[in-house]
């Protein structure tokens, strides 16, 4: 018999021969079984606008922005329609993606500033980098990582450079390493978004046999927006009559726009390398629109947040409840709309670790959980509240100036200030707006939901409370 047609049955070879046999060495060439296929790990896109609302998609309702990229990568995957970020300014959200922890364990409350203003709110001038991160893991389990775009998680002296946080390639805004080009042009931030995808499109063509992580954090529709003439054509219907001004839709809607045509760019260069069903391509941002009342936006706020109060700064739905679109072809169903879960910024993390087979490191202690079931299509139920904590004033009307702490837990949301001046109870599934307060209602709830909220808060790094932080008091007319 050829000894290619020979099949080794091991324990009819024992059973003949004695377990004594089981020391002779045999020929590999006859008997070695084919080796099986290695699974690559899947890649990590992670895409994060900077201060886009709930409602400036088409694909969330939007009827006047076009968003024709950003819809298609909807149709082909799943939005989830309660994905909540857990800070209300940026760096707060970005450092709660990247730890998996609420912001404030880490002094985090507001966005980074300068020394002076940091110390004056109780903050660090930096995120630890001690701390555990999704892309220090990542890099840990083999993976190639990136960052490229905005950073806000510390810059200036002595902080560290995105490379301490376990980033392999680089190219931020707001940070410590190396930067964005052309800051001094006028048009630098209308630019950016296709600066910030040609520097990804660079690393995942350098990485695309290897798994890899990137974020690419846009600096729009953040103001102060000024977008091209270009940019700004197919909405002139917008541009106000009888004055040489442009209109504030012109302004933020081109805006909105042309991060959606970029980020169509990326998108279908990752399919023309043959990456799609091995990337999954996420979408999200760090918290809800600006404000007119703003001096950099007073052009330009009009960001929408879909059916919900509050902007950003504020805690109520429209601040903090963000976009998700997550593709991952043949793996995250496509066309799904997901209204059932509710997720989080801490639950990236965990999530991320879990598709990718990473185990967490013990002392993590992670705020979120492992949400990777509900990317794949099978709504899931959490385990863990979200909760939030805003110190300072909001700007705005006065509907949207929310109370100081919140929680989210199954359908309710309870906010209120640790003084309990203020005490509301929503039941978030059937009234998304907050308008109907049903804390008389349920006093079991709001007992249980406050004990929680306030022992949390108890936890946190102490600061000072700004003296209008979680008021939405109006200065009445008084008489003499």
């Amino acid at each position: 018999m050829k000894s290619n047609t020979i099949v080794f049955n091991r324990r009819r070879f024992l059973t003949a021969f004695g377990t004594a046999a089981a020391a002779v060495t045999l020929p590999s060439c006859a008997f070695a079984a084919k080796p099986a296929a290695k699974v690559r790990k899947p890649n990590f896109v992670f895409i994060f606008a900077d201060d886009l609302g709930w409602g400036d998609l088409g694909c969330y309702g939007n009827r006047q922005i076009k968003t024709p990229n950003l819809d298609e990568l909807a149709k082909k995957g799943t939005l989830f329609t309660q994905f909540y970020v857990n800070g209300s300014v940026c760096s707060p959200s970005r450092a709660a993606i990247m730890t998996s922890h609420f912001p404030a364990r880490h002094g985090v409350h507001g966005h980074f500033s300068t020394e002076r203003s940091n110390k004056a709110r109780a903050m660090p001038n930096w995120l630890d980098s001690k701390v555990h991160t999704v892309t220090k893991l990542l890099k840990i389990a083999g993976y190639t990582t990136g960052h490229f775009g905005k950073w806000h998680l510390g810059s200036g002296k002595d902080a560290p450079t995105p490379g301490d946080y376990g980033i392999d390639e680089h190219i931020t805004r707001s940070s410590n390493g190396p930067q964005l080009e052309g800051p001094s042009d006028p048009y630098f931030r209308a630019k950016s978004t296709a600066q910030i995808v040609d520097k990804t499109i660079q690393f995942i063509e350098k990485n695309r046999d290897r798994p890899f992580y990137v974020n690419v954090w846009t600096l729009v529709p953040h103001a102060t927006l000024h977008p091209t003439d270009e940019q700004m054509k197919p909405y002139q219907r917008y541009a106000p009559r009888g004055v040489p001004y442009k209109g504030v839709k012109q302004i933020y809607y081109a805006s909105v726009s042309d991060l959606d045509r970029q980020i169509g760019r990326l998108i279908k260069r990752i399919d023309e390398l043959g990456l799609a069903d091995n990337t999954v391509i996420a979408f999200s941002s760090d918290n809800g629109p600006e404000d007119f009342d703003i001096r950099n936006a007073v052009h330009s706020g009009i960001g929408g947040t879909g059916p919900f109060r509050g902007r950003k700064r504020s805690i109520y739905e429209g601040g903090i409840r963000m976009p998700f679109i997550v593709r991952w072809t043949n793996h995250a169903p496509a066309g799904k709309v997901d209204n059932t879960t509710v997720t989080g910024g801490v639950d990236w993390l965990p999530t991320v670790c879990s598709l990718a087979g990473v185990k967490l490191p013990a002392d993590l202690n992670p705020d979120g959980e492992d949400m990777s079931a509900a990317l794949l299509g099978k709504p899931k139920s959490r385990t863990r509240p979200l909760m939030w904590e805003w110190r300072f004033r909001i700007f705005g009307d006065m509907v949207h100036k929310s109370p100081m702490l919140a929680i989210r837990d199954g359908k309710w949301k309870l906010l209120m200030n640790p003084d309990r001046s203020r005490i509301e109870l929503y039941d978030i599934p059937s009234d998304p707006t907050e308008l109907d307060n049903l804390a008389a209602q349920h006093p079991d709830v709001v007992k249980k939901l406050s004990q929680q909220l306030l022992k949390w808060q108890a936890t946190l790094p102490p600061g000072p409370i700004e003296q209008t932080a979680g008021s939405n008091a109006y200065p009445w007319p008084k008489g003499q």
